[in-house]
């Protein structure tokens, strides 16, 4: 018997009971979407429900359930055997072979579904639980950032993806070592039929990035469209190339170990073991996700935006247009040549909206100056201009009125030598992998360092480069270098260096806790990794540095450090969430953050993604994603994938060689994929240039067109293609003339007209 039960326009659930009175099976439906879940609490249906016949887009073979369990200690999945469905109340109860039920509630939306876990007990071992795997026979686009299964091609175009709506719900799979997804290349093809995978390599099938690991540039080394990097677990392929959806929720108040890197495979990225701090009432319950399916051509901007405004997840906007509106993904400018007298102009007349000081050292965390990172009056003067140099908040003061942003190349949370909570003393709040005990009594002119029990010591810190002039231990306010440990007791650290850092060797008891410390890599980024509750700290006070010197724009390299807590894109998400909740508290309007890297953590926080440069990411004379090496492509296939801005990186320098046409093939590349860049600016350069008035102006025209939304998905596939050319023109604020011309952008030949679109 089918009975219906809360039916509204375009949204209803339909259930189907057994004479005993247990769940047969229950559909619910979106105005999109609809799933059938089945009495073992299973989904056996996804369907696309805008078309007739509703295409099915759960595979008949790979069922996927609703809720699994996982025990980290045993390795082990427990999956629903069974389930009972209270329609008054929405909720599901899952029973599990391993003697815990869960309650689920399921909350049907006009455009998704709200899943939250509600109770589970006895809980028997269970510290995280997984949502899904949720199966679809999607074999197209994977964003593993964000969870979605995506097929582009006009005869489907259609997806089916999943979001988290709280802090304690990541991306990936519960049994993700470090809860981030290892940095490494799969192999899965977009298109079987236009790539066809050569007979060695399969679906799924990993490899590990390019060169050493620790040249970023060398990481990217696979042009062909079917190695794909990865920069999450969300979304992954099966053996058949189909793929799958997952989000967990770990139970953080207990402590745990873990033998995490990021970068596998390589001998300069070993895995390191870390007892991850303990986050007390930081746990699974209340997890929560939004499970959704739409035509992916309005997916993000219908759906995704959606779910985003129900249910109060960050929402960034910048021009009154959220920022991952494909209309506001603006490109950057990077300020070099040590004189920025024409840098606002410059700026100003591009139509763009941010400058980096590129040419400026990297920015590090010292909370000892409390935000004032010029001096408490500002006295200190860094940005230059022929007259002499100004302020941060001096140069903001002329920016900031005029609509751009100013920012910085910061290290993240790396905390460096000198700096307040590194040295020269060192912060008890600071992240350490590894906890022992002194057994004997040292002065402060000991080398002779005795410890309890010497497991790992024999790692070299951190997980990525493993830099030996940052292996070191804390024992209370002292940093000490070491290097390996004895094989046979008396277990003792070798090669002792004291006083490590500038700090002060100091008698210490046996008993004393010691502490290997959690620690980044070299190469300038040199630094100890704060623990979770110190990085609140620091979130805030990146707020507090921009309030103060009018700042509003952070790019966060190395914004990897954030997974070293072992927490992974929880320690994002709370990051990000401290810091953009001080600088709410600030009254700062909006916060333009680039990064290293992009994560299910920094999505909903992070405007753009300006990585890498040069030919490694767009060679504008050959007209390649990447010549030098496949960063261009790697980079735009998972932006593009998970909805996000796509990136020319640091790029394009205007010099005395630069041509319009060689811009107007820029803009018309980065309107038609997607893309944002940092435009290397030096006024030098730019004074050379005899075409720069003209390329300012028709850089400025495509802006303004991007931002009136003019550009529809038709005409954005034409300009996404590098072999074409076009020339943009303004007939007035609203209306353009779009051009396909020869490459040398001479003999115009009218393609199209183009509109503001209602709103922008």
């Amino acid at each position: 018997m089918r009975i219906k039960v809360a039916r509204t326009v375009m949204l209803g659930i339909f259930l189907s009971l057994c004479s005993n009175g247990l769940l047969a099976q229950v559909d619910f439906r979106t105005d999109y979407f609809s799933i059938r879940i089945n009495a073992s609490g299973w989904i056996t249906s996804m369907q696309n429900i805008t078309v007739n016949p509703h295409r099915e887009f759960s595979p008949a073979n790979k069922p996927s359930p609703l809720l699994s369990l996982y025990d980290s200690k045993k390795k082990q999945y427990y999956l629903p055997g069974k389930a009972a469905y209270n329609k008054a109340k929405h909720t599901f109860t899952l029973y599990f072979p391993n003697g815990s039920v869960a309650s689920v509630k399921l909350d049907p939306h006009s455009k998704y579904l709200k899943l939250t876990l509600l109770a589970l007990s006895p809980r028997n071992g269970v510290d995280n639980i997984q949502w899904g795997a949720y199966h679809t026979n999607i074999a197209n686009l994977f964003g593993e950032v964000i969870g979605v299964a995506r097929d582009t091609s006009e005869a489907v175009n259609y997806a089916i993806g999943m979001l988290a709506l709280n802090d304690i719900t990541i991306g990936g799979t519960a049994d993700l070592e470090g809860d981030a997804a290892p940095f490494q290349y799969i192999i899965h093809s977009p298109d079987k039929q236009q790539y066809p995978l050569p007979a060695n390599l399969q679906e799924g099938q990993a490899f590990p990035i390019g060169g050493d690991g620790i040249n970023d540039v060398a990481f990217y080394a696979h042009p062909e469209p079917y190695y794909r990097i990865l920069y999450g677990n969300a979304a992954f392929v099966d053996k058949d190339g189909e793929i799958f959806l997952t989000y967990h929720a770990r139970n953080r108040s207990i402590p745990q170990q873990i033998s995490f890197s990021l970068i596998p495979f390589l001998a300069t990225n070993k895995p390191n073991h870390q007892n991850v701090q303990a986050l007390p009432g930081i746990d699974f319950m209340g997890s929560s996700i939004a499970l959704w399916g739409s035509p992916d051509s309005t997916a993000l901007l219908d759906v995704i935006r959606n779910i985003v405004l129900s249910e109060h997840l960050p929402y960034l906007t910048i021009n009154g247009k959220w920022i991952k509106d494909p209309a506001r993904y603006i490109p950057d400018v990077s300020a070099r040549g040590g004189r920025y007298d024409s840098t606002i102009s410059y700026v100003s007349q591009l139509g763009f909206k941010a400058i980096e000081t590129e040419d400026l050292p990297f920015f590090k965390v010292d909370r000892g100056n409390r935000g004032y990172i010029d001096g408490e009056h500002f006295e200190q003067k860094i940005i230059p201009f022929s007259s002499g140099k100004l302020s941060h908040k001096a140069f903001t003061d002329l920016s900031n009125p005029k609509g751009i942003l100013v920012g910085r190349h910061t290290i993240t949370t790396s905390l460096a030598q000198g700096t307040l909570d590194a040295s020269p003393l060192p912060n008890d709040s600071l992240c350490y992998q590894l906890k022992r005990v002194l057994v004997k009594d040292i002065s402060p002119a000991d080398t002779l360092i005795e410890i309890d029990d010497p497991a790992y010591l024999n790692e070299i810190a951190s997980w990525e480069g493993h830099s030996e002039s940052l292996n070191m231990i804390k024992i209370g306010r002292e940093l000490i270098h070491y290097m390996g440990v004895s094989n046979t007791p008396p277990y003792r650290l070798l090669r002792i260096q004291r006083g490590y850092w500038g700090t002060i060797p100091a008698t210490h008891a046996a008993g004393d806790a010691v502490f290997k410390m959690q620690v980044t890599i070299n190469y300038g980024y040199d630094g100890l990794i704060p623990d979770i509750y110190l990085q609140d700290k620091i979130a805030e006070y990146y707020a507090d540095v921009c309030h103060i010197n009018g700042l509003r724009f952070m790019d966060l390299d190395g914004q990897e450090f954030l997974f070293n807590s072992g927490h992974g894109y929880y320690s994002v998400k709370r990051f990000f969430r401290k810091m953009f909740e001080r600088a709410a508290a600030l009254q700062i309007p909006y916060l333009r953050v680039s990064g290293a890297t992009l994560s299910e953590g920094s999505w909903h926080y992070q405007s753009v993604w300006n990585v890498g440069g040069g030919n490694n990411m767009y060679d504008i004379r050959k007209r390649v994603w990447g010549s030098s090496t496949s960063e261009g492509k790697d980079i735009r296939d998972v932006a593009y994938a998970n909805y996000f801005p796509a990136t020319f990186g640091n790029n394009f320098g205007l010099t005395a060689g630069s041509t319009v046409a060689d811009f107007e093939h820029v803009q018309a590349i980065s309107v038609g994929v997607g893309a944002t860049y940092l435009l290397e600016l030096s006024q030098d350069a730019v004074e050379s240039c005899p075409q720069k008035y003209e390329i300012f102006k028709a850089v400025r025209t495509w802006e303004d067109a991007r931002a009136a939304n003019a550009f529809p998905r038709w005409v954005r596939k034409e300009l996404a293609k590098p072999e074409n050319q076009f020339h943009l023109e303004r007939m007035d604020n609203n209306t353009w003339k779009l051009y396909k011309t020869s490459l040398d952008g001479k003999n115009p030949v009218l393609y199209c007209w183009l509109k503001r679109q209602a709103g922008y």
